[in-house]
């Protein structure tokens, strides 16, 4: 069984078991994703017009982490004028314990 949730404006596929890096969450010990696009087990497909009402998939938070580091390096040749900055998405680490469905 796996879903497809739509979590910031990022979709991510998931199964029972396996650990997600996400958008920070709140920290909670565990928290509930609703907006779950598709559900997928064996031949049995539901899919969600946009969202499958009253399914969730149930996650433990494992933790906050982050991500690469992203640079942005401008440069403007012969003016002497140069510009970096740097940025690091916040992100959690999530178990997905159980996909319920709607």
């Amino acid at each position: 069984m796996f879903a497809i949730a739509e979590i910031g404006s990022k979709q991510y596929t998931f199964v029972k078991g396996e650990i997600l890096c996400i958008p920070r969450v709140p920290k909670k010990k565990e928290v509930s994703l609703t907006n779950l696009l598709l559900i997928a087990d064996g031949k049995d497909v539901k899919i969600g017009t946009p969202h499958i009402k009253g399914a969730k998939a149930v996650c433990d938070v494992l933790g906050d982490a982050k991500g690469p580091k992203r640079v942005a390096f401008k440069f403007r040749k012969r003016k002497s004028s140069q510009k970096k900055i740097g940025h690091r998405e916040l992100l959690s680490k999530v178990r997905v314990k159980e996909i319920v469905k709607g």
